[in-house]
């Protein structure tokens, strides 16, 4: 009684003391009452007191319902008939609300099925249980159509902290006992004002997608029930939620499935196109206009393999949706676009497909599919082009929903004839705004990129425009983020120039950001230092997107040999700035990405400047750096000496830095980049990383660090001892196994405890596919070896967490990957093994 007066205070200082720190105190302390096994019994007994207000009822129903969900196994099994007994009583008395409290107390229900077989449940499982007690309470009905409605959703809800085999026999018993459930629900469309809430039940279970032929549904009262709704204000929700089912149940992936789902597309369709004038409705409510065109739009994306062949019948779905795409509001004509896509892929690639290889002419190409949707695209260009006009209110969006419009929007601009007329009114529009600017840019980008070898012929007049745009003080209004659109077409441009004319492009391309950068140099390394990032990031990123997209290696590696003096000074006074070099890395990498091995004379000292000035300031960015060069020269004999110093000296230096845990979360940029490097070195050159002293060092850097919670520094872990592990499939790679073998089985049971652990908890799950990969490459490299390893470290899991048949089928599937087993045949029993150890709390403490 004292604790249940607890909550009650705890509760009134939650909802209505005036102090923040009041409340918060509350909150902390009722989330902790929550996790002890005391809430069971205070929380029923609350629920049952009549005198609880409805602050307490909602709070404890809320309480029971994640206690059943996920701390069951806190009761002993003699505990279930009375807590059953007890959430069918209260079920009863809370048959007339509050709603809230009634859908907790289903949910809770439905847990306790998805916990207990059906042959510990009694009375045949629990859909004979619910139609005993519907036919001995008529009254509670209501509460048990709420019941049934849960119960197929809860198959999905990986919150129930049940075994992997308890939740698919769980399904399997919904399943059996569909034609029970069907029949409650159609038992119960007799009873006056349930009809809605048995049309939201339906639509539960067809979610479940267990076969009930198309055949049998079409002539199904419940089927008959929602087609009818359709013209009932009040079931006309619930009948759209069941015939959405219905469609997604009859969908056709391929036209081979047609015949087993016409009886029911063939009721379906039609009605659904008798509701095409709603769509112009004014009196119609903007939600049932919504339901209306959604109707429309999962039928395209269901049969679009249908509607693909261009039947008549087709045709008229396919008007349908042209007025759908019309519709003025946004969210409604959106909900097309998915299906012009999917039909336009269908419709191209059939089209495409030429058996004996043969290309045929263009108007052989026009086949019937095609000429039969041309106007139905005419027309959708017109309706998107209108969608791309800037809304009446769009100063008055917040910023994110401008930026999402606008790349909407810009998606759209784009052609190739009359060239000229087009680029004239881009450069137009380069001068209004910033924001008419910005589309302008963008589309002018696209314009050079589809066009760029009619555009040669024209580059000098380009070149004025991109000049103007990017010196800045004439009419152009494009932003320094806008203006790499600029410059990634004119590199585009580029590109198509014949050699011998790229080079001296290409300087003059790269001049507009060439020379503010040697203003500031010249004057001087304290005003050089002093700048803000910004004023130089803007000029080296331009270069970084020239280096990029100029596809001329030679005249690249020239410009960055003529640059160099530059970039050594940026190196040289801003090397503590993380912006700066970030971008002057970037377009580093670009151009050693673009001029392969051509720079070989820049790369050498650019691997010294950045291997010196990592000692000082261990920026990422010269790991990232390394890695492209290593990728393009780790071969070269010539480069061997100068590469093995820079690994040795970065990776020293890096696992100097990462000793704990701690060190790895502080600076996961770091890690990073470190340990992509190192799969680069095992990929490109591990004549150089094998043999050096640095591989045992990583190894051991690897083993602190894989539990790290940023994901891309935890992903970079493991895919390097993955590519360790994996070492032998590589032609390269091989022979440096043994010397792998020597450094990674002394340290085998830790790294495979390591990865275990991270499996089941000390890694999020979202992880589970990359740790898994590590887990069998291990495996596939050292058998049997890493098979007792992990038989070793299972058996330090509580048997209260892991069956030994869990166990087993874990070790198994090890044992199958040393045979050569495909992961994709061995990722359930792991991905349990990982699911039952994280099942609730108590199990993951």
């Amino acid at each position: 009684m004292e604790l249940q007066n607890t909550v009650k205070e705890a509760l009134n200082a939650l909802y209505h003391h005036p102090d923040d720190a009041v409340r918060m105190q509350a909150d902390r302390w009722l989330q902790d009452f929550q996790r002890t096994i005391d809430a069971w019994q205070v929380a029923d007994n609350l629920l049952h007191d009549t005198s609880s207000n409805i602050e307490t009822s909602i709070f404890c129903s809320q309480t029971l319902r994640s206690k059943v969900q996920r701390d069951f196994e806190e009761l002993p099994s003699e505990a279930f008939r009375p807590l059953r007994i007890s959430l069918n009583t209260l079920l009863k008395s809370f048959h007339k609300g509050p709603p809230k409290v009634r859908t907790q107390i289903s949910l809770a229900v439905a847990a306790l099925a998805v916990h207990v077989p059906a042959e510990d449940w009694g009375d045949g499982g629990i859909l004979n249980w619910i139609r005993d007690e519907m036919n001995s309470h008529p009254e509670c009905i209501p509460s048990f159509l709420e019941l049934l409605r849960v119960l197929p959703e809860e198959v999905f809800n990986y919150k129930i902290a049940v075994r992997p085999d308890r939740r698919r026999s769980f399904e399997n018993e919904l399943a059996a006992g569909m034609e029970i459930a069907l029949n409650v629900l159609t038992a119960c469309l007799n009873i006056n004002g349930l009809s809605e809430q048995v049309l939201e039940a339906f639509a539960s279970w067809l979610r479940l997608r267990h076969r009930i032929p198309a055949s049998a549904l079409a002539t199904h009262p419940l089927v008959l029930t929602a087609l009818s709704g359709l013209n009932s204000d009040m079931l006309f929700e619930a009948s759209v939620n069941v015939i959405s089912e219905l469609i997604h149940y009859t969908a056709v992936r391929n036209l081979d499935g047609v015949a087993a789902q016409m009886p029911l597309i063939q009721v379906l369709v039609p009605r659904i196109m008798n509701l095409k004038p709603q769509l112009r409705d004014p009196s119609k409510d903007e939600e049932d206009v919504k339901a209306v065109a959604r109707l429309f739009a999962d039928i395209g994306d269901a049969y679009v393999e249908l509607i693909a062949t261009g039947s008549d019948e087709s045709m008229v779905i396919v008007q349908a949706l042209v007025e759908v795409t019309s519709h003025p509001e946004f969210d409604i004509a959106s909900m097309t676009f998915n299906f012009w896509h999917s039909l336009q892929m269908i419709l191209t690639e059939r089209t495409n497909h030429h058996p004996n290889g043969d290309k045929p002419s263009v108007e052989a190409e026009k086949s019937p599919q095609l000429l039969a949707f041309q106007s139905s695209y005419e027309a959708l260009v017109s309706l998107v082009s209108v969608k791309v006009e800037y809304p009446q209110d769009y100063a008055d969006l917040s910023r994110e929903d401008q930026k999402d419009f606008k790349q909407t929007r810009y998606v759209f601009p784009s052609g190739s004839s009359f060239l000229s007329t087009l680029i004239n009114i881009l450069v137009s529009g380069m001068s209004v705004s910033e924001d008419t600017a910005a589309a302008a840019a963008v589309a002018f980008r696209h314009i050079c990129d589809d066009c760029k070898k009619k555009l040669c012929g024209s580059l000098d007049g380009l070149f004025q425009i991109y000049l103007g745009a990017m010196i800045g003080g004439g009419p152009f209004k494009v932003s320094a983020e806008d203006s790499l659109h600029l410059v990634e077409a004119l590199s585009m441009v580029v590109t198509e120039l014949p050699s011998e004319h790229a080079k001296k492009a290409l300087e003059k391309l790269c001049l507009p950001a060439v020379a503010p950068l040697q203003d500031m140099i010249n004057q001087g390394p304290l005003v050089l230092g002093q700048k803000p990032a910004r004023d130089l990031t803007v000029h080296i990123n331009r270069l970084a997107n020239i280096f990029r997209h100029a596809n001329h290696p030679e005249a690249v590696a020239d410009a960055v040999q003529r640059l160099w003096p530059i970039f050594k000074s940026i190196f040289d006074r801003r090397s503590w700035d993380m912006r700066t070099m970030e971008s002057l890395c970037r377009a580093c990498k670009n151009a050693v990405r673009t001029s392969k091995t051509l720079m070989g004379v820049t790369v050498g000292v650019m691997l010294e400047e950045i291997q010196a000035l990592y000692k000082i300031h261990q920026q990422p960015c010269f790991l990232y750096l390394s890695s492209e060069v290593i990728k393009i020269f780790g071969s070269d004999p010539s480069c061997t000496n100068y590469l093995k110093i820079l690994i040795e000296s970065l990776f020293n230096h890096t696992t100097f830095l990462l000793t704990k845990i701690q060190d790895f979360s502080s600076r996961p940029d770091l890690v990073d980049d470190c340990f992509l490097l190192a799969s680069r070195c095992i990929r490109y050159c591990p004549q150089l990383f094998f043999p050096s002293p640095v591989f045992p060092c990583l190894v051991d850097c690897s083993m602190i660090g894989i539990t790290v919670q940023h994901r891309e520094a935890s992903n970079s872990i493991l895919n390097f001892l993955s590519d360790v592990f994996d070492l032998a499939n590589s032609t390269h790679g091989k022979p440096y196994v043994s010397i792998r073998d020597n450094v990674i089985i002394p340290r085998g049971a830790v790294i495979t405890r390591i990865l275990v652990a991270a499996l089941t908890g000390a890694l999020p799950s979202s992880r589970l596919e990359t740790v898994t990969y590590t887990l069998l490459a291990i495996t596939r490299a050292y058998g049997l070896k890493t098979v007792e390893w992990a038989k070793e470290t299972l058996s330090l899991i509580p048997p209260n967490a892991v069956t030994e048949v869990e166990r087993s089928r874990f070790l198994q599937a090890l044992l199958d990957a040393t045979s050569g087993a495909a992961i994709n045949s061995l990722m359930v029993p792991i991905e349990e093994l990982s699911d039952v150890c994280r099942r609730n709390r108590s199990v993951q403490e």
